[in-house]
């Protein structure tokens, strides 16, 4: 079998280059990395505002947790998870408990962690002196309009607290910290000139050979080079409306009608948008970052759907399984305007003794999107026969659990949370664990060889082992 490195890409016109998937022939380099089933190591940390109030969670994949049955022998999902200690005086539960994901610390600042989160830790075990080359060290994406305080909706961060890079909250701005900015200016440059609408017209040339008659690969993995480059060229189109166009060009879409940074929630006071604008701004943004996985440009980082104590006034008709679930209508249904009429007030109404109908519908469409990202990570499998979701280690957590919304101790208590396998470390299915997130945290860290932990030294640590596989 003809081999190629591990690491190929694809080089084009101004510094660009366009990672290849991973293929049969592709010569696997490093001590570790030469075991014919080695994978790369990836944590990731996967975020939704609001919480699963904790008596639904215990209706298990019969409730509000329904998207995600068809996931649940990839999927565990960890309940009682008591994020108490990141509480602090006069701040916010929802900025608390958000700074709390991931880092299981009390946050060190309006735009600080209180210390890493769990994907950095991994990350400089593995990568202390950087990644490779041609890899974005860490990609931080999300689709949420509420910004204040940015623990709300940032959730990667080094040891010192400081966010672990910059968030891309638009597609085309995600695709462009992935594929490498192409300037459009065709004017003097004979460089640009050269430099065409797409950043797969760069590397034609190399397209053509590994996919020729003279190519190093077999016709699967041709297939799969061919398969991969027409996903790219689809996101970059939907991704992207550009100023200048040229001759016969495909058409694009038009550019996303969805607000984003300070113009789209200047008050608080929240936003109108309808189930189709935000679904297919999340799902455009969920794609392009299971492509970077997918394409090994990229292997920590965290992404968002929704930020802590989101505001949104959402309507549209919600199907699921090919019913109908729900029909949002938020400020309607509350009867009235601005912030009050947010379906972030559901969770301000929820009690134990109601039906909670519209909190319900909010939170089984949280997660179909999850599953929605999810399930691009199940599509291809690596050279284990597991999938890139069984073996990435994704945390999946919010700010909130108890459910009552007036307490911030109770509200940072009982904090849903799932985790993915990381290559068969962890299980699957349902587990109250019945202890703190700094725990649940170090042990998944002490699980996949992660040298670094969270939390004060001095601490008693309690080791989680219900979670193991």
């Amino acid at each position: 079998m003809n081999k190629i490195n591990r690491r190929t890409v694809l080089k084009g016109l101004g510094g660009m280059t366009i990672g290849l998937p991973v293929l049969e022939e592709m010569a696997i380099l490093g001590a570790v990395a030469a075991k014919a089933k080695a994978v790369p190591v990836r944590a990731f940390n996967l975020f939704f505002g609001l919480g699963v109030p904790a008596p639904l969670q215990t209706e298990g994949f019969e409730g509000v947790l329904e998207p995600l049955k068809p996931l649940r022998d990839k999927l565990l999902i960890v309940r009682k998870v008591d994020q108490v200690r990141c509480d602090v005086s006069g701040i916010n539960a929802h900025y608390d408990g958000a700074t709390g994901s991931f880092t299981a610390m009390p946050a060190g600042g309006e735009a600080k962690a209180g210390g890493p989160s769990i994907d950095q830790v991994v990350r400089k075990t593995f990568y202390p002196d950087g990644m490779p080359a041609g890899m974005v060290p860490t990609l931080i994406g999300g689709t949420y309009f509420r910004r204040s305080r940015v623990g709300r909706y940032v959730h990667s961060y080094h040891a010192d607290g400081t966010v672990a890079g910059t968030m891309q909250e638009k597609p085309r701005d995600l695709f462009d910290r992935v594929f490498g900015m192409v300037s459009f200016d065709v004017g003097g440059d004979a460089r640009k000139q050269r430099l065409k609408r797409s950043v797969l017209d760069t590397v034609v040339g190399q397209y053509k050979f590994y996919t020729g008659a003279n190519s190093p690969l077999g016709a699967a993995s041709k297939a799969r080079v061919t398969e991969h480059l027409e996903r790219i060229r689809e996101f970059e189109q939907r991704a992207f409306e550009m100023k200048k166009k040229l001759p016969g060009a495909p058409t694009l879409p038009p550019r996303s009608k969805v607000a984003h940074g300070g113009p789209a929630d200047p008050g608080g006071m929240g936003i109108d948008i309808t189930l189709e604008e935000l679904t297919t701004e999340w799902r455009l943004m969920a794609d392009l970052y299971a492509l970077a996985i997918q394409m090994d440009r990229v292997r920590f980082g965290s992404l968002t759907f929704l930020a802590a104590g989101e505001r949104i006034r959402l309507t549209g008709d919600y199907e699921y399984g090919g019913r109908k679930v729900f029909q949002f209508d938020d400020a309607t249904q509350h009867n009235a305007t601005a912030d009050q009429g947010c379906s972030h007030e559901w969770w301000h109404k929820f009690s134990e003794e109601k039906k909670n109908t519209q909190l319900r519908a909010h939170v089984h469409m949280k997660m179909r999107e999850l599953a929605y990202f999810l399930n691009r990570l199940d599509e291809q499998k690596e050279a284990n026969g597991r999938s890139i979701l069984e073996n990435s280690m994704i945390t999946i957590s919010t700010e909130s659990g108890d459910g009552r919304h007036n307490d911030s101790k109770r509200e940072l208590s009982g904090v849903f949370h799932a985790i993915t396998g990381a290559n068969g470390r962890f299980k699957s299915g349902i587990v109250d664990v019945g202890a703190e997130g700094l725990d649940v945290y170090n042990t998944m860290l002490g699980a996949v060889g992660a040298k670094g932990r969270l939390g004060p030294g001095k601490r008693e640590p309690r080791h989680i082992s219900s979670i193991l596989a």
